[in-house]
């Protein structure tokens, strides 16, 4: 029997939670580069890719051989810019949360499997290792109102640490880093812009001058995410 969430419910225009962590539960980010490496194939797929320009570049007898060698990679690359709008994403050691919103049905299966499978093939070339990276297929939550699109962005944003911790070492919310891992929280609150990120779906629910009515306030309070159980993962 299929494991929650591995089902699928694929929808025009429909959005989704996606996650998956590693084979095993064993990390899949092990530092700052691999990091670094799934945010950019991230943004290679979501920024539009101009062939004109590039094959304009391709042509130019002054570019070195190397340089045309990359530029027919990126031309052959899958990209998923008016396919795919990112929302949200967190990534953790050992697992990886997005919130998209697929124009086509069967886009995000698309995606995910492109990302997921070049990820690995980096990831296993550098640790020199072999075998799948994650444990089994992602899994999918249809997100079906509103007040669940806010709650899920709250509780990706809100991963990199945890609240029973917190509460029970009486320390307050806003002592924890919530930039201590990679994530969209800093679009959020206006200390980055990043193109290929979209934050103005869900900051419209939000007040710009009144800072209790902010995004900011919404997730840094100390309410108990578990009223959105339906919605998350067990990681540990």
């Amino acid at each position: 029997m299929p494991s929650r969430n591995e089902t699928k419910q694929y929808v025009t225009n429909g959005f989704y939670h996606i996650y998956n962590r590693g084979v095993e539960k064993r990390n899949i980010f092990l530092d700052q580069q691999d990091y670094g490496v799934f945010l950019s194939y991230l943004k290679e797929y979501l920024l539009p890719k101009n062939e004109r320009e590039l094959a304009n570049k391709l042509a130019d007898p002054n570019v070195s051989s190397r340089e045309k060698a990359k530029i027919i990679k990126l031309l052959r690359m899958n990209n998923f810019a008016d396919e795919i709008i990112l929302f949200a994403y967190c990534l953790m050691p050992n697992h990886f949360h997005l919130l998209i919103k697929q124009r086509n049905s069967d886009t995000i299966d698309r995606f995910i499997n492109s990302i997921g499978t070049r990820y690995t093939m980096y990831f296993n070339r550098k640790y020199e290792r072999v075998g799948p990276l994650y444990q089994g297929v992602y899994k999918a939550v249809l997100v079906t109102s509103d007040e669940q699109l806010l709650h899920l962005t709250r509780y990706i944003h809100k991963n990199p640490f945890k609240l029973k911790h917190t509460a029970s070492q009486g320390h307050p919310l806003q002592d924890f880093r919530l930039e201590a891992q990679p994530s969209s929280y800093p679009e959020y609150v206006g200390q980055r812009k990043t193109t290929w990120i979209d934050t103005d779906n869900v900051l419209t629910y939000f007040s710009k001058t009144n800072s209790k009515l902010s995004y900011k306030a919404f997730v840094e309070t100390n309410e108990d995410l578990q009223k959105i159980q339906g919605l998350i993962i067990e990681e540990n």
